[in-house]
């Protein structure tokens, strides 16, 4: 799987740890802004990576000054001219590339270095975790350009991230949000002046629990962010832990507890 990675154009991938994943935007020179081929290969990543033998966790930070400006505006010049059937193909294509990461099994945290705008906040907004820098800043300006707020996931993640209220007027005006607002309202999970650094240090945190739990934890937020119903929430972990427990690691934690000493999970 790691070879299918070397052979990506816009995106740089590196193990920083033989479990973790470290995925940079290339593009510096447009800001990390999106093409088709992008997209592409943002779906190439979340595949290749997914697999157990790549990695634990996945980094996704941007190259530069920029973490991701959304759809490169030399690309956007054609769109009007796009059939909508036409459009809708390059949209679908692009909302599939970011469904890809959500869909996951392991934990995608951003290191959002600087403008993470359009797109570049929907991508964002798809990681289970973000972590800013003083750079960090967002925009979702589509109705300054005739276009709805509502793209590539942005309108189902924002409210359930910072709240109705907020998501409303950070669209509605088109401003930007910089990373202390960002922080504050909850957009951001914290800030660091060296951000992927920090996003390791996370890393290292989550690699050091059980593969299983982490997964079927992961899990169990996503599915029930999407069902209203305490019942199907309880089904649901309860599935998922009687599932662990059949495992090599709750055994192997409890006897770590009992011996006093760090457990080896194996994922087993």
């Amino acid at each position: 799987m790691r070879e299918s990675l070397s052979q990506l154009t816009t995106i740089e991938v590196s193990w920083p740890d033989p479990e973790v994943a470290v995925a940079t935007l290339n593009r510096p020179d447009r800001l990390n802004s999106m093409t088709d081929v992008m997209f592409g290969e943002l779906e190439t990543l979340a595949r290749a990576v997914s697999d157990d033998d790549v990695a634990r966790v996945l980094v996704i930070t941007g190259a530069g000054r920029a973490f991701c400006a959304g759809f490169d505006l030399e690309a956007a010049a054609t769109l009007p001219d796009m059939a909508p059937l036409e459009f809708l193909d390059l949209q679908e294509r692009a909302a599939r590339s970011l469904a890809a990461l959500r869909m996951m099994r392991q934990p995608v945290i951003a290191a959002i270095n600087g403008a993470a705008a359009g797109g570049g906040l929907s991508l964002a907004l798809t990681c289970d975790i973000r972590l800013g820098s003083p750079a960090a800043k967002f925009n979702a300006a589509f109705v300054k350009i005739g276009l709805s707020a509502g793209d590539l996931g942005a309108s189902w993640f924002l409210p359930r991230i910072v709240g109705p209220g907020v998501s409303a007027e950070f669209v509605y005006t088109g401003r930007t949000m910089g990373a202390d607002e960002a922080f504050r309202v909850g957009l951001l999970n914290s800030l660091h002046e060296d951000v992927v650094a920090a996003a390791l240090t996370l890393a290292d945190q989550i690699r050091a629990n059980s593969p299983g739990g982490v997964q079927l934890s992961k899990r169990a937020l996503h599915a029930n962010q999407e069902i209203s119903s305490y019942a199907a929430a309880l089904e649901l972990e309860n599935r998922g832990q009687a599932l662990l427990s059949q495992g090599d690691d709750m055994s192997e934690a409890l006897l770590a507890i009992r011996d006093k000493r760090a457990p080896k999970f194996t994922g087993r």
